[in-house]
Order: structure tokens, then C-alpha cells, then sequence
């Protein structure tokens, strides 16, 4: 079978759940309890489950209620009984959202008779992960979809990044982990799986470096469990990257995250005392984190996934845009589409820079890219995919095809190649010209300059579609902060 049929079986198992009234989120939970048991027996560390709790001691009790007392035994004791320290995370604070036995029986039954792989197929469990991370992100009543980032944006990001051996990569709203995969799969696939490394740097890649930090319990379980299962040993810290503990996330090579929208805390600042403009606007002060983060001898960079008003809020906005121009070159904007997230609405832009030596005038100007206007409206009928990148990759690396830039580009950014790129969607503004717009960022999009033809508005159905999923995104919010304000 294959990792997306095995996927496909996992997630019709949820029907099994409906009637205890298990939800998706719940159920992939439940799942991931369930699964690594049989998965520590497949991927060969059974040894680091206590004897009673290991999945041969489960299939083999026929009693659907000894089973059950079982499994709530395993939840809240293995998180103790385990030696290894990713295991005792995975289940700490565990509990089960079964009620009845049989449910349980059926799941355990239906997961041993699956055919895992075949020879030669060990990744694929890791695989079949990943989908149903997938498939639980798109389901909106999963609520998922928040710490969820495509998996084309993702590689896309990687491959203009250009990881390389022995650095150290971080993920500070790290979700399921996933940007940290695909860092750690890229290089794997560069450099032979890692086959030709010594001990000592093999050890290094799987435990050093990659790491991550997640605020909510759930995601950061999943995120364990990804790591693992992709053969990680990586440090994913459960806590808060605005609080205290962020302080210590520091001297990276590359950065790539997703973080998460909104306010903290319904407008409180964050608690950390080393920002230089603390706001009560999330994604700024992960900006700035991320910036920071960087180390400053030379060539460490990042990419960063952000909403709009980052791009033009006033205030401590302009400030930190203004420190980030200074302190790094802010190479690049893309100008992503809406609709290629589950949060409805959601209009955002990757920022990619790099961290430089000194303090000021370290952005000469910035390149956009216009991937918004105009383009397809993405969702299961369109499917967005890596090919919706092409154009964008050919103007980023100065004319370089989407099939060869994860074999040959190198990551530098030619600024004579940049500007023989003829594409309308490819623009650039000196620094002169930001400065001149009140530091504001929000350019780049087809017609903002006054010489270009403005895009065409569509089909009234369509406008009226983005409207409404825009509204219905706002007042998710107002109602979230109305709640974190009593």
C-alpha cells in the first residue's frame, strides 16, 4: 500500500469515533498514542516502551475492557515508567477521549493488519505522518490548520534558504515541525542520507541541528512524534517564545517559520524584557525575535511567513521594519495568494533576509514578487502545488528553472540577474523609495506603481466569496479577544 492509501484507511478510521463523539483533532491525538506504539515496534525502538505497555502485550489481549483499562493505564503512567525523554514528552498529561472499548479494540485491530511498507520503504511511516497531519489541518473543524503550512510553501522556502551541514536551524512557532523536516529531508537527499558523515557529524544533524519551540500542548506532541518517526532527536521545547525562555533561542544559522495570528492575549505585551519595541501584535514581536535570533558573523538568513499588517502598521510596526532593514538585508517579499491556507481570509507574505555583521543601512532595497493578484483561486478543485512557484524561483535566483534550483543554486542573490528578469509581477523599490512611503512594506502587488495596468477584479461570485471569508476571519478574531478579556 501506499503511504497515501495507508493515510487514507488511518483517517476513515475516524468514523469508527463518531459516535463517541471524538473530534478530528481529538482522533489524530488518539492516533498518535495508538500508532507510535505500533511504529516503535516497526521502526526497531520498542525497547524504549515499558515491557507491559509495547504494542505486542496490546494485540494480544481478546478482552475489549481489559484492553481499555489497559490503554488508560499506558496514558498515565508510561510518561513515568519511560527512560527515553521524548517519550515520557509525547504522553505527558495524557488522557483518552474513548468511551467505549470496542472503539479502542477496532483501532488497534485495524492498525496491526495494515502492511506498513515494503522493502525499501522505511520512510514511508514518517510519510504516512505527515498526510494525516495534512488531512487534519484541512478539516476546519479540526482547528488545525493554525500551526499548519502547505507543504509546497515549505519546500519552497528550504530550497531558496540552501541548507548546509553542521548549522543550526530553529523553528520558534514550530507547529508539527514541519519546516525542520523538510530542512533535515533536503539535506539527506543532498548528501546521501547522511551515509557518507562520521559518527560525530551524523550525530550532530540528529540531534543538534534542528530545534523548535510550540506553546500548545497538542501541537507540540505531534510535533515530537513527527521528529521522531523522521529519525530526530531534536530539542522541541514546549513553552513560549515571547516569554523569558525565548531569550536563550539564539546564534542561529537559519531561521523558517510560520507564526501563529493575532494578538497576545487579547492585546497584553510580551513578558520578555530584552525586545526593543514591544508590541501587543504577535507577529512583530516574532519578527523581531526572529531577527535577533540570527547570529552576525556573516550569512545567517531567514524566512518568515507574515500577514499583511506587518507589512504596513504603523507605530512600533515601522519601527521594527526600520530595524529590520537595518540590521539585516530584507532582500525579498513574496506577495502570497489567499486561499492557500485553512484560516480563511488570510492575506500574508514570506519575508526573506539575511542577518548582517553590522547595525545599519544593511537594505539597499527589496524585491516583491506579486503571487496575489490575478492568479488562480486555490482549493481542492485547483490544487495548489509546487509548479505555482516556477515564476517566482526564476526571478528570486536570477533565472534559474523550479526542476533545477534544489541540485545547483547556491543562494546567493545576484542583483544584476535579478533585474534581467522581465516578469510584471517582479518589482523593485530602493530603500529611498520604502523610506519615502512612511517605511511601509505593503508594495509590490500589480498596479502599485502608477505605469502598470491594475489586475482585472473577477467574478463578482469570487469577490463576494473572499469578502465574506475575510469577515468571517475577523470576527473569529474580535470573538477570540473578547473571550481573553472576559
Amino acid at each position: 500500500m501506499s503511504a497515501e492509501e495507508i493515510a487514507n484507511k488511518l483517517w476513515g478510521l475516524c468514523n469508527v469515533l463518531r459516535d463517541d463523539g471524538v473530534t478530528y483533532h481529538q482522533y489524530l491525538n488518539e492516533l498518535t498514542y495508538i500508532l507510535f506504539l505500533k511504529l516503535s515496534e516497526v521502526r526497531d525502538f520498542e525497547e524504549q516502551i515499558p515491557e507491559e505497555y509495547r504494542w505486542s502485550k496490546l494485540k494480544a489481549i481478546k478482552d475489549n475492557k481489559v484492553l481499555f483499562d489497559t490503554y488508560r493505564d499506558l496514558l498515565a503512567n508510561i510518561s513515568r515508567k519511560a527512560d527515553n525523554a521524548t517519550i515520557t514528552e509525547i504522553y505527558t498529561n495524557a488522557s483518552t477521549n474513548l468511551r467505549k472499548p470496542v472503539n479502542l479494540k477496532t483501532l488497534v485491530s485495524s492498525i496491526d493488519q495494515i502492511e506498513w511498507f515494503e522493502e525499501g520503504e522505511q520512510d514511508k511511516i514518517a510519510t504516512i505522518y505527515e498526510e494525516l497531519l495534512e488531512k487534519n489541518a484541512g478539516e476546519k473543524k479540526s482547528g488545525a490548520g493554525q500551526y499548519f503550512t502547505p507543504r509546497p510553501l515549505i519546500n519552497v522556502m528550504v530550497d531558496l534558504l540552501v541548507p548546509r551541514l553542521g548549522e543550526r536551524w530553529n523553528d520558534p512557532a514550530a507547529g508539527t515541525f514541519g519546516f525542520m523536516i523538510a530542512v533535515n529531508e533536503y539535506l539527506k537527499a543532498k548528501y546521501d542520507d547522511y551515509y557518507e558523515l562520521d559518527s560525530r557529524e551524523r550525530e550532530f544533524q540528529l540531534t543538534k541541528a534542528f530545534s523548535g519551540c510550540e506553546l500548545v500542548q497538542d501541537a507540540h506532541r505531534l510535533a515530537l512524534m513527527n521528529a521522531k518517526l523522521h529519525g530526530l532527536d531534536s530539542s522541541i521545547v514546549m513553552g513560549d517564545t515571547l516569554s523569558d525562555l525565548g531569550k536563550s533561542f539564539s546564534n542561529f544559522d537559519g531561521v523558517l517559520a510560520n507564526p501563529p495570528f493575532g494578538t497576545k492575549k487579547g492585546g497584553e505585551r510580551p513578558s520578555r524584557d530584552d525586545f526593543t519595541f514591544p508590541t501587543s501584535n504577535k507577529q512583530l514581536n516574532f519578527l523581531q525575535h526572529i531577527y535577533r535570533s540570527l547570529h552576525r558573523r556573516g550569512g545567517a538568513r531567514a524566512a518568515v511567513v507574515l500577514p499583511d499588517n506587518v507589512l504596513f502598521e504603523d507605530g512600533d510596526g515601522q519601527r521594527i521594519r526600520r530595524d529590520l532593514m537595518d540590521k539585516c538585508q530584507l532582500h525579498t517579499i513574496l506577495r502570497l495568494p489567499t486561499g492557500i491556507f485553512y484560516a480563511a481570509g488570510v492575506k500574508t507574505n514570506v519575508l526573506f533576509f539575511t542577518r548582517a555583521t553590522t547595525e545599519t543601512g544593511n537594505t539597499p532595497g527589496v524585491w516583491f514578487y506579486d503571487m496575489r493578484t490575478d492568479v488562480p483561486s486555490w482549493g481542492k478543485r485547483t490544487p495548489f502545488t509546487r509548479a505555482a512557484f516556477a515564476e517566482f524561483v526564476e526571478a528570486y535566483t536570477g533565472g534559474m528553472a523550479l526542476e533545477e534550483v534544489r541540485g545547483k543554486y547556491d543562494g546567493s542573490i545576484d542583483e544584476a540577474k535579478r533585474q534581467a528578469i522581465d516578469n510584471k509581477r517582479w518589482s523593485y523599490y530602493s530603500r529611498e523609495e520604502i523610506r519615502a512611503k512612511n517605511d511601509s512594506l505593503d508594495l509590490g502587488l500589480l498596479g502599485s506603481r502608477g505605469g502598470e495596468e491594475g489586475p482585472e477584479l473577477g467574478e463578482p461570485l469570487e469577490i463576494a466569496k473572499e469578502a465574506q471569508a475575510e469577515i468571517q476571519g475577523i470576527l473569529k478574531e474580535l470573538e477570540h479577544i473578547m473571550k481573553e478579556l472576559g
